[in-house]
């Protein structure tokens, strides 16, 4: 669905509210190749052992790449540190290239807050709105209005949370973001807005932002369900 301008920025504003401290930015370990992406929790089931982060897979690559946090992300306020080594963290990431995607389940996050002295306070994508089949079936060679929140890359080093609001194709089995998104996007979540059959309007994770040229494959939801079904604690 491609909304107007107006209805776009509505949009943009609703899902930092609710979504908002579901984003990470997080930074590799390579200096020579350094890359920066974003990751983001979300919620598989009612139980929180279903709880992953998720970003892309080319992001993770030689251990010792960090999540940055947030004031927000936390608390008490004050007790975290400003990032998360990922190599403190077990189990780790779950890389599956084939698919684009990287999973880490959170219990290690949890336990890791949990011995500093803090906690996480987080808004993680619920699986009520992550696109099924149908939600991507819908897409088109048409443009269709996409959100993505990121945190992206300023000059001075800084990842403020943003929100792109860009335009979203699908080509056969291929879904794209027609533009090609600022550093610090890749791994970030890809929202649509669509009617379904009987006329009402909802929400959707659609998935996530992969690296590309010109524009932007999105692993959808689809195949990151796959994902999070083989992804089992202890896998890296």
């Amino acid at each position: 669905m491609l909304l107007d301008s107006d209805a776009e920025n509505d949009v943009a504003y609703e899902l930092c509210q609710i979504v908002g401290r579901a984003i990470l930015p997080y930074r590799s370990s390579d200096a020579t190749d350094q890359r920066f992406g974003t990751a983001f929790f979300f919620q598989g089931t009612d139980d929180p052992v279903g709880e992953s982060l998720l970003t892309a897979a080319d992001l993770i690559g030689t251990p010792g790449g960090e999540l940055g946090l947030r004031a927000s992300v936390t608390e008490p306020a004050g007790v975290a540190p400003a990032a998360v080594a990922e190599d403190e963290i077990r189990p780790g990431w779950a890389r599956f290239p084939g698919d684009g995607v990287a999973v880490l389940p959170t219990g290690g996050l949890h336990r890791y807050a949990g011995d500093g002295g803090w906690r996480w306070r987080v808004q993680p994508v619920p699986a009520g709105i992550a696109a099924g089949p149908e939600v991507v079936a819908r897409l088109g060679a048409d443009a269709g209005s996409a959100f993505v929140l990121a945190h992206g890359v300023r000059e001075d080093g800084s990842r403020p949370l943003e929100v792109a609001i860009e335009r979203v194709v699908r080509d056969g089995d291929a879904v794209r973001i027609t533009t090609e998104l600022p550093p610090g996007y890749v791994g970030a979540p890809v929202f649509v807005v669509q009617a379904d059959a009987a006329g009402d309007v909802s929400l959707y994770c659609l998935g996530l932002v992969l690296p590309g040229v010109d524009g932007h494959p999105v692993a959808t939801f689809d195949r990151i369900r796959a994902v999070l079904a083989a992804a089992t604690p202890g896998d890296a």
